[in-house]
Formats: structure tokens, sequence, C-alpha cells
């Protein structure tokens, strides 16, 4: 079976209308979770955390779907980059 690997972040976006990050230096690493329910309840605790920022926005990246073993790999990859 595949592990599936969330990745939640977030940082202060230029316009709450876009998902454009102000600043991608100051981005919000939160962490990495094994599945999808550990990942929306640490996203949930740092969105209520900002909620008084209309401008901080947090987000849950399937990391496992970059990846699929059946999937054949990219150039970049092939060429050991």
């Amino acid at each position: 079976m595949a592990q599936r690997l969330h990745l939640v972040f977030g940082g202060e976006l230029v316009s709450p209308q876009k998902n454009v990050f102000k600043d991608v230096s100051q981005i919000h690493i939160v962490g990495m979770y094994p599945d999808y329910a550990t990942a929306f309840g640490a996203w949930k605790a740092e969105a209520q955390r900002t909620v008084d920022n209309a401008h901080m926005r947090y987000f849950i990246a399937h990391i496992h779907r970059l990846r699929e073993e059946g999937v054949p790999g990219s150039l970049t990859e092939e060429m050991g980059a």
C-alpha cells in the first residue's frame, strides 16, 4: 500500500481573492502528516489561530499525488536532477 503524505503550509496572501503569497520566504510549513484527517486537524488549528487576518491562508497539499509509481518519471528525473 502506498504511503499517503499530506503537507500543511500557509502564509500571507497578496489579496484574499488570489492564492498568491506576499512573501514566499515567509511561508509557514506546519508539517507533514500520514493521513488526511491528521493534516486537516493541523490545518484547522492554524486557520483558526490566524482567523483575524483575512490575508492568511493555509493549505493541504497531497504530496502522495506528486509521484505515483505507475506513472513514468519526468525527463528531469531521468536525467538525475
